[in-house]
């Protein structure tokens, strides 16, 4: 299992379209936008976990600095509480 974060994303974007995204190299475990929870809004950032580290470091090297919108999305390895130091 590898979990990817996603930096950068437009406001608009839905949990929906990032998973279309990521599927695109393989099964996605789960997607999580992180919301404002005063507005409900999204905050420009989420999480994709992909069952085999093959296909995520894919999507991660295929959509890295791709345009979403106006917007270059990020895409790195989500840095796990554990490894932290």
């Amino acid at each position: 299992m590898m979990k990817l974060l996603i930096r950068n994303l437009p406001r608009s974007v839905t949990e929906a379209e990032v998973r279309e995204m990521f599927e695109a190299y393989g099964r996605v475990q789960s997607c999580t936008l992180v919301m404002d929870k005063q507005s409900g809004a999204s905050k420009g950032f989420g999480f994709v976990e992909m069952p085999k580290p093959g296909d995520a470091k894919a999507a991660m090297k295929n959509l890295n600095n791709t345009l979403v919108g106006e917007q270059k999305i990020r895409v790195k390895k989500a840095e796990s509480v554990e490894s932290r130091g």
